[in-house]
């Protein structure tokens, strides 16, 4: 009996080798989750090849043992799951959810404590998060780093942004990961915020493996945690977790019981199935507000793009430093020639809003603040309530709400946050009581409290709140300069989009590469919808100020298509209504498009090369295509099967010009219309950083016999 308790008692303390395998619904993938030398790992295999090695799992902590190691599995279950769910606004009516999962729990005999692993495999890929019961002797803890690795199996072509805990506004490098050393201070050059993380990327981070298999790394259902960015070692090419820190370089305050956001790996044999993924919403929670029939698509225009324009507009009242002279009384100024939140130039935006059918006219710099702001960088200079003596709230409201239109808010936080928080209440009290129902937010700035960052926990429990607080008052979110998204939008559908990377504002500041759109479908807005601010008809700024280099680097007909392509419910025709004016028939594509979808079919796609995209409107027999490419003229052969059978539409085409070019002919395009059905194929020239956009609508009688028949 003794020896016989020595024995069992060597198998419990020994190093243990277990496993346990999973496979998706379709049988592709393979997770197997293992304990050897009792350190947990895991492994995926996509149709028997190898795509994660054996990679380890677990968190390091701060001042107590660490979690990566010395357990045994003390409980495995397995579960298949499926569900069908309707979004409340999306790119497809009807969600399907179907994957089998194993939630594996681990103690460690040491210290007493146990954590729960579990992973829910799709068909498109793998989630996984770790878990923390309530437990004695598992009550509070402070993550120093998280240990999960994700270990590629050889040098894949990576399209990526450098690591940072402040910003992701960067220009996207294309290279392999071998090649990410030699390129990464460049990557981010004469942008470089001062928190990089040598040798990390952010995510979501495209992946294309040398056999052409693709993988998307990422993170779904951030709340409570900070956000990742992934370590690269480029010589044995393994991604290794990096959270946000706080000032103390803390990763994380955690109270059980807790769980991790959702680590992430779209797995593709096509790029258009990566597009087509919702792995990462379906991985988030069902929505928790019970009444969504206030939450709509928005398409807007605003006083904003002449911001950036030379000599065209400003944010602020006055050019005088109210600091430095000590007047705080803006009555007492005299405003400046250019301050565009003004009421006759608000005035003209809303008639233009209500006389081409858009929902609602976003102004910024319409509070008192901005001179305080950008003369000292003060950081707490907003109270969101108080207006500038030329922009009369009241009048505004109502006249736009004769109009049909709704004013959408504008919050520039100049991030600090503390600030914020104090002001929310009655900041959206203001709002309901004079008829705003949406917020654009912003967070330019360092944050306050100091020393926390963009990424961090703090903050991202800060986005939350504002979320949270925001649907109590029954208004949707737009924010800016935030995290990047992880399909909260399921979970909390108010929040209707965000910007989280290089936007169009960007193209007035250093521009964006013509590729940079081609790019962004596969990694930003695989998180959820982006403001990209699209609809630029005025593309060089020497228009305004001759001599001016500044351009925008598309063609006209390609920010038309980025409407297709760029998914989002809120969607803004960006420039000044003036230069729509000028282009009143490829204006009719933006009045025409929808922003909310029943289906949509991904036709064509390359990261950093091509899109073409095609969707039918929200509860309408109306189809829309948009089709772009990089700084590479190309054709583009685009399928009509995805139709009704048996029925004509009638194409408007919106398509660059013979001698289109983005930098040297941007606003050469023609217009053309041609009957289409499923058995149509139309073959597209696209110029230079050009596109395609095509409106479809069931053709009826007269129709049929005037337009031609595309053979």
């Amino acid at each position: 009996m003794k020896r016989l308790f020595s024995i069992c008692l060597a198998l419990m303390v020994a190093p243990i080798l277990f496993a346990q395998t999973i496979q998706s619904p379709d049988g592709a993938l393979e997770l197997q989750f293992s304990l050897g030398d009792s350190i947990p790992q895991y492994q995926l295999r996509f149709k028997g090849k190898e795509l994660i090695r054996p990679s380890r799992l677990g968190l390091e902590l701060f001042d107590a043992p660490s979690l990566t190691g010395g357990f045994f599995a003390k409980n495995q279950q397995t579960n298949s799951f499926q569900e069908s769910w309707n979004p409340v606004m999306g790119e497809v009516k009807t969600i399907l959810n179907h994957y089998n999962e194993l939630a594996i729990t681990l103690r460690q005999p040491s210290t007493q404590r146990e954590i729960l692993v579990r992973f829910r495999l799709f068909n498109d890929g793998l989630g996984f998060r770790y878990e923390f019961p309530q437990q004695p002797n598992l009550n509070y803890f402070v993550i120093r780093e998280e240990a999960t690795q994700f270990a590629l199996n050889g040098d894949h072509k990576a399209w990526w942004i450098a690591g940072d805990y402040d910003t992701e506004e960067y220009k996207y490098t294309t290279s392999n990961l071998s090649e990410v050393p030699a390129l990464f201070d460049k990557s981010y050059e004469g942008n470089a915020s001062q928190t990089i993380v040598p040798m990390a990327l952010q995510t979501p981070l495209m992946l294309k493996r040398p056999d052409g298999v693709y993988l998307n790394i990422h993170e779904a259902a951030l709340v409570g945690y900070s956000a990742m960015n992934v370590e690269l070692d480029p010589k044995s090419f393994q991604l290794k977790a990096h959270l946000t820190p706080d000032a103390q370089g803390r990763k994380g305050y955690i109270q059980t019981p807790f769980h991790t956001p959702w680590r992430t790996i779209v797995v593709a044999e096509k790029a258009e199935q990566v597009l087509a993924s919702k792995l990462i919403l379906n991985l988030n929670e069902p929505s928790k507000i019970a009444n969504t029939d206030w939450i709509k698509p928005v398409k807007y225009i605003g006083v904003w793009w002449q911001m950036f324009c030379p000599g065209q507009g400003s944010w602020s009242y006055t050019d005088i430093d109210n600091v430095r002279l000590g007047v705080t009384d803006y009555k007492k100024l005299t405003p400046n020639k250019t301050h565009g939140a003004n009421n006759t130039n608000v005035k003209k935006y809303i008639d233009f809003a209500a006389k081409h059918g858009f929902d609602g006219v976003l102004v910024e710099g319409w509070n008192e603040g901005w001179e305080d702001w950008f003369g000292k960088s003060k950081e707490d200079v907003f109270d969101f309530v108080t207006p500038y003596p030329d922009f009369d709230v009241k009048m505004l409201t109502d006249y736009a709400r004769s109009k049909g239109v709704r004013l959408i808010m504008h919050h520039e936080t100049s991030g600090a946050a503390t600030n914020y928080e104090r002001w929310m209440d009655t900041a959206f009290r203001f709002m309901v009581n004079h008829g705003y129902n949406a917020v654009k937010t912003g967070y330019v700035g360092n944050i306050i409290p100091r020393g926390e960052h963009h990424y961090s926990q703090w903050m991202i429990n800060h986005y939350n709140r504002v979320i949270q607080k925001a649907a109590q008052y029954g208004i949707m979110v737009n924010s800016h300069e935030s995290v990047h998204p992880t399909g909260l939008h399921r979970t909390w559908p108010n929040a209707i989009a965000a910007e989280a990377a290089r936007g169009t504002e960007y193209e007035s500041f250093g521009g964006n590469n013509p590729d940079h759109t081609t790019i962004l479908p596969f990694t930003r807005l695989m998180g959820g919808p982006m403001d990209y601010t699209p609809g630029i008809f005025q593309t060089r700024l020497d228009y305004y100020q001759p001599g001016d280099s500044r351009y925008v680097t598309s063609t006209l007909v390609k920010q038309l298509a980025l409407y297709v392509t760029m998914y989002s419910p809120l969607q803004m025709a960006a420039d000044m209504i003036e230069n729509y004016e000028r282009f009143p028939d490829a204006f009719q594509f933006i009045k025409d498009v929808a922003v909310d979808w029943d289906d949509t079919k991904i036709l064509s796609a390359e990261p950093g090369d091509y899109i073409t995209i095609a969707r039918k409107a929200k509860g309408k027999e109306e189809w829309f295509v948009g089709g772009i490419t990089d700084e590479n003229p190309r054709v583009t052969t685009i399928d009509f099967s995805f139709l009704d059978a048996d029925d004509y539409y009638v194409a408007t085409i919106y398509e660059d010009g013979k001698n289109a070019h983005y930098i040297t002919n941007p606003q050469q395009y023609n217009i053309y219309k041609v009957l289409v059905n499923k058995k149509s194929k139309l073959k597209q020239q696209l110029a230079a950083s050009g596109g395609v956009a095509i409106s479809l609508k069931k053709a009826d009688k007269e129709e049929l016999k005037k337009l031609k028949k595309l053979k």
